[in-house]
């Protein structure tokens, strides 16, 4: 489980934007970052917003821009976009759904997941009526191409025992949809939370049962709470990667882990094999703590991955200090991804091949 944002949305008047019915506001730091200047910046490159921090990072690179989706003062998402990719935090966000009061979504909106399925683009977001037990994945469908255009509330995503969910998002896999999210094995007990999978008919139905494939059973995923979450996508010559967050999001030990589908029924846990330890995990040396629940992106001439994640600033710091960050990453001879360690704190950093 992971605490909701909690940013106040600026009292600002809302311009609705002329591609399709978004709203545009300026939000009191959502557009702060560390300042970059020519090809290189530093991390974080979108600051920690109090009380709830920046937290779930979620980057789309497409039509040569860099969109970041973001929860904003727990009830509502905006999506901002920027041609360099260290410019997300500073360009203006723009509203392009707020939830309806009194609703069983209407507050705790959690970790907005924007992505181009199918032709179309999509935001799948965790959302509750104020009771976190009551949360439930939802999605939103884009009536355009753009991406902060004007999108269709489409409803719910669950299956039919409709469970607690939180962090879903589709995978694609030879043609066939499914779903991918965290979730407790019977709502209301809490942990462990674990990584559930399940098939789709379309990009808002679910159309099977749902899958248990991974649980906190390492101690390393244990810290502050037995949980999974955050399960970010990764595909790379034929082989699928699920890359995971675990342990506490409010601890130091917030770390990722992976999960590599081997073949055969991809809805069996015996399908999937999963690291022993974590792949990307904190570097007190370098002022990063808790790093998790991340995204991808690649360079805009896609010669680089890039990975994109919150991390908490000062130790103990919590979900208050946690700020967005990115770096490059490889790939080792075995085809597996390597992460290596966190970048630290205002390292300069070389900008994404083929950023204009």
């Amino acid at each position: 489980m992971k605490k909701p944002p909690s940013e106040t949305v600026a009292a600002c008047a809302l311009v609705v934007a002329a591609a399709g019915g978004g709203c545009a506001a300026v939000e009191p730091g959502i557009g702060a970052a560390v300042a970059s200047s020519g090809t290189q910046f530093a991390n974080p490159i979108v600051a920690a917003v109090a009380p709830g921090g920046s937290a779930d990072p979620s980057v789309v690179y497409r039509d040569g821009y860099y969109h970041y989706c973001r929860s904003v003062g727990d009830t509502a998402i905006g999506i901002a976009k920027a041609r360099r990719l260290q410019d997300i935090g500073k360009a203006t966000p723009v509203i392009v759904w707020t939830a309806v009061p009194g609703t069983g979504y209407s507050r705790e909106v959690w970790a907005p997941e924007l992505q181009y399925v199918r032709g179309r683009w999509y935001v799948y977001f965790a959302a509750s009526d104020g009771r976190n037990i009551n949360h439930r994945m939802y999605v939103l469908e884009g009536q355009s191409q753009d991406a902060q255009g004007a999108y269709a509330f489409k409803g719910k995503v669950a299956a039919d025992d409709d469970q607690w969910a939180i962090d879903g998002l589709t995978l694609e896999s030879d043609g066939a949809l499914y779903f991918v999210w965290s979730g407790w094995r019977v709502s209301g007990d809490g942990f462990p939370q674990v990584l559930y999978i399940a098939p789709m008919s379309d990009p808002w139905t679910i159309s099977g049962e749902r899958r248990e494939i991974a649980a906190p059973d390492h101690p390393w995923e244990q810290v502050g709470a037995a949980l999974l979450e955050g399960p970010a996508v990764l595909h790379r010559g034929g082989r699928i990667h699920l890359v995971y967050s675990a342990s506490g999001s409010w601890t130091d030990d917030y770390a990722l882990g992976l999960l590599t589908y081997s073949g055969g029924d991809i809805l069996d846990a015996r399908s999937w094999v999963k690291s022993k330890d974590p792949v990307f995990s904190k570097r007190p040396e370098g002022g990063v703590f808790g790093p998790g629940h991340n995204s991808f992106v690649r360079s805009p001439d896609g010669s680089e991955d890039w990975i994109v994640y919150h991390g908490i600033d000062a130790s103990g710091g919590g979900w208050g200090q946690r700020s967005v960050r990115t770096q490059h990453f490889g790939w080792t001879s075995a085809g597996m991804p390597d992460f290596g360690r966190p970048v630290a704190t205002g390292l300069p950093l070389q900008q994404p091949s083929g950023t204009q």
